[in-house]
């Protein structure tokens, strides 16, 4: 029986305390939630923003109470991890509610604190970020109550593009900006285009390689020169690791506030687990270090804990394949594998296809771009990305697969598809990139 502490209860923190709890049934343990809420639905915040859900129960479907009745687990929120001395096993807890702090001991330490939203710094009530359910309460509250009806958007990830798409479907005037001409940053950035189409389609006004210069009551002055008025600013201009608080601690960080960790998840010192957004971990079709900060990795991580701590040492982290996906209006933008910028560091070649999602003939057809690069000296893949209103998300999940098993471009020839008209072609798109990266 040990007594496991964990900082952080939303994706990765709670699922491991339940992972944890399905195989221990008798250890205490105990999360510690800095803000008001635990294991909301995260990516669903957006969604809430535009009304597409409803119901605020599905974005936080649990509260402490019933952790602790249904899973005898006990979270403890508004209760901040300020410190952590790893050579006493004691943590310095700080109430939030109360304003004091105390220490508590430890056997394990599972370090869960996710990320911050970054912020350009202008303060106001009209202007927010959008990094937990706390914020979504805020941002929903306040369109309703003031009647917002001109949103600015600053930012091109993928929470910009989500919380964009969801103001217009909400019935704001939105304007988009961002800093450089390169948006969507995991995609490759000739596959954006249908981004700036489905904007222009609805006369959405966006100015790339733009920045607020100042704010003055609600006119915001831009580095262009223009200036306009907004009743609401979303900012989604990326995130930084929570992990100050570690600093204190023998606990290694890296230059970036990432914790590095092993194939257990374990960072530097015993008995110190980490994951999440907070850790950097290693690719796992090519020899490369990677931060993924998504949530198959969080929950996949939780597992791996769990089964750790259970004395089941043989399930290990095989390491990350950047599967990631996001949809704005009718498109569905898609990839996985290593990042555009880390292509440069292989020898590879890019073979790709332009055609239908399924049968030409059959009613609803659309386009799909479908492209794969692959390493010159031994043929395997190492990224692909796909672009479309229907069938992006299957090639890029079967292509993540593939890459799972280190199996060569030639080798999608042999993918056998699941074929009827509606869904797909006698020969795949995936079929299609094997056959013609014969020819390269």
């Amino acid at each position: 029986m040990a007594k496991i502490i964990i900082v952080g209860a939303v994706a990765g923190g709670a699922t491991c305390a339940s992972q944890i709890r399905r195989l221990d049934k008798e250890s205490d343990i105990i999360i510690f939630e800095k803000d008001r809420d635990m294991s909301f639905a995260n990516c669903g915040l957006p969604y809430y923003i535009g009304h597409l859900v409803s119901d605020r129960h599905q974005i936080l479907p649990i509260t402490p109470d019933i952790f602790k009745e249904k899973k005898n687990i006990v979270v403890k929120t508004h209760h901040e991890v300020i410190e952590v001395n790893d050579q006493q096993h004691v943590v310095r807890v700080l109430n939030h509610q109360t304003g004091e702090t105390f220490d508590e001991t430890y056997d394990k330490l599972i370090l869960s604190p996710g990320a911050s939203a970054n912020t350009l710094g202008f303060t106001n009530n009209f202007t927010f970020t959008l990094r937990n359910a706390e914020d979504m309460d805020q941002i929903d509250q306040y369109i309703s109550r003031h009647k917002a009806k001109r949103a600015l958007v600053v930012g091109a990830g993928y929470i910009s593009l989500e919380v964009l798409e969801n103001l217009y479907q909400r019935g704001l005037d939105v304007t988009w900006i961002h800093r450089s001409d390169k948006v969507n940053k995991l995609m490759d950035q000739d596959m954006n285009a249908a981004i700036f189409s489905e904007i222009d389609q609805r006369n959405i006004s966006y100015r790339l390689n733009e920045e607020i210069e100042s704010i003055q009551a609600h006119t915001v002055y831009f580095k262009s020169g223009i200036h306009e008025d907004f009743d609401i600013i979303i900012e989604g201009i990326g995130t930084h690791p929570n992990s100050s608080f570690l600093r204190s601690s023998n606990i290694h960080i890296d230059k970036q506030g990432f914790i590095p960790v092993d194939d257990c998840f374990k960072t530097n010192i015993p008995d110190i687990y980490a994951l999440g957004d907070v850790i950097t971990s290693h690719y796992r079709h090519v020899n490369m270090n990677a931060q993924v900060p998504l949530a198959w990795g969080a929950h996949r991580a939780a597992s791996i804990i769990a089964e750790q701590l259970s004395g089941n040492k043989h399930i290990t982290f095989k390491g990350f394949l950047g599967s990631n996906i996001v949809k704005f209006f009718d498109y569905t933008f898609a990839s996985v594998g290593i990042k555009p910028e880390e292509l440069s560091l292989f020898n590879y070649e890019m073979v790709e296809i332009k055609s239908g999602a399924h049968a030409g003939y059959y009613p609803g057809n659309t386009p799909l771009h479908l492209r794969v690069y692959f390493n010159k000296d031994n043929r395997q893949l190492i990224r692909a990305a796909a672009v479309g209103k229907q069938g992006a998300d299957k090639r890029i999940d079967i292509l993540s697969m593939a890459m799972m098993n280190q199996l060569t471009v030639d080798e999608l020839a042999e993918f056998e598809v699941a074929y009827a008209p509606p869904y797909s072609h006698p020969k795949d798109l995936i079929n299609m990139i094997g056959y013609k990266a014969r020819n390269i």
